[in-house]
């Protein structure tokens, strides 16, 4: 199931900062800027509210961390999740099953970054794109989604992120304020 604020700047911080675990509020204070820790405690807190709706988990959650760095619950390892925020909108999925995702904004996206990150594949897709911002960014979250899912996270060589994707499974949403995509894995042993 996928948990979103689109509003996070509304979120009251010390409200917020009250509700969830202690380990969650020393990563919260350990940003500088208001708008960074509202947006670590608006994904932990959509992550509080689907673990009470959907397995009646009223405690904040405690995370352990595997040696790739992926997080999990250390009281149900068997729930999957991850958490995704940019801009002004945080994004949880929870799952049975393994699940990245990412969202992101639209914003100016440089030649250099396309050029970094992209191959010459989905360059040219991009190129030809009436809307290249929206391009990207989904070629982007599907890649930043694909590595959350498996662990790896944010890599030195992302063109070749996607180039097995057919063990993949990625669905993709897009509007004016953000764009998000989810990635599972095809065939889950």
């Amino acid at each position: 199931m996928i948990y979103l604020n689109d509003h996070v700047q509304s979120l009251d911080v010390d409200d917020a900062l009250a509700r969830v675990s202690e380990q969650r509020r020393e990563l919260a204070l350990k940003f500088r800027h208001e708008g960074s820790r509202r947006l670590c405690l608006a994904a932990y807190l959509l992550l509080m509210d689907g673990l009470r709706r959907e397995c009646f988990i009223e405690e904040p959650p405690i995370f352990g961390y595997s040696p790739e760095g992926k997080p999990f619950i250390v009281d149900h390892p068997d729930i999957q999740f991850n958490l995704s925020h940019s801009g002004d909108v945080a994004i949880c999925a929870i799952s049975n099953l393994p699940v990245g995702i990412d969202i992101e904004t639209p914003r100016k996206i440089s030649d250099s970054l396309i050029d970094y990150t992209m191959n010459k594949w989905e360059r040219k897709f991009i190129d030809a794109s009436d809307d290249k911002v929206t391009a990207f960014l989904e070629y982007w979250t599907k890649k930043e989604a694909l590595l959350k899912l498996t662990g790896e996270g944010i890599r030195n060589d992302l063109k070749d992120v996607l180039m097995e994707s057919e063990n993949y499974l990625f669905e993709s949403c897009m509007t004016d304020k953000y764009i998000y995509s989810i990635a599972k894995y095809r065939d889950f042993p």
